[in-house]
């Protein structure tokens, strides 16, 4: 027996709606200036550069590669946003199931699951997310600041010009990148801690800890 349809308040429809067109006015607006055809390369680009699977897999081959002791805990830390990030995208978009836009050419690399849904942005909410992180929690260099605002911003405006979300979308995508970040500060997981996982999960020892051998 198949489940029955889900009622959309009028309120929620309404708004909805103005979402999808106000996210028209824009795409259309923006395209008088950088044609698709043109730019769709780099929205591309920007789109890879910020998908879960490369993310995931540079990061575990990073944290293997150069299992540098000072580089443990920011390792070990990130990656547990990206892993709260997955989840709690998934399951967002798995309950709420809005729609991607019409005009969505369906191309994006590693679609899977909840991936087919728009609400929110998975992409933006990692982008914003690891801005956050490199600025707040583990500051880089002030010089790398503007260029990680840049790239989260432009990975988020792409998913509109992409046609892949609506605003709302992103914006839900931005906060929820936010309030990873915060979660990560509330349960940041200290060296000693990132040291003995890391070595739980490796064959090799890290120096400076109880369990180098």
């Amino acid at each position: 027996m198949s489940e029955p349809k889900r009622e959309v308040p009028p309120v929620l429809q309404k708004l909805l709606k103005y979402d999808a067109y106000i996210t028209n006015q824009f795409v259309t607006w923006t395209r008088t200036i950088l044609p698709l055809n043109t730019f769709r390369v780099h929205y591309k680009a920007l789109e890879i550069s910020c998908h879960g699977i490369p993310w995931f897999a540079f990061w575990i081959a990073f944290s293997w590669l150069f299992n540098n002791p000072h580089l443990v805990q920011m390792q070990v830390n990130i990656l547990f946003g990206l892993i709260i990030d997955i989840i709690a995208i998934a399951v967002i978009k798995a309950y709420v199931r809005r729609r991607r836009p019409t005009a969505n050419v369906d191309d994006m690399m590693g679609q899977m699951g909840p991936d087919v849904f728009s609400f929110p942005s998975g992409h933006a909410s990692r982008a914003i997310f690891v801005a956050y992180f490199f600025i707040r929690l583990w500051p880089v260099h002030f010089i790398f600041h503007l260029p990680l605002i840049s790239w989260a911003l432009g990975v988020s405006i792409s998913r509109l010009l992409l046609n892949r979300h609506y605003i709302g979308d992103i914006l839900a995508g931005c906060l929820l990148g936010v309030l990873e970040g915060l979660v990560i500060e509330l349960l940041w997981v200290e060296d000693s801690t990132a040291r003995w996982l890391f070595n739980v999960i490796s064959d090799e020892k890290l120096d400076g800890g109880d369990y180098h051998v």
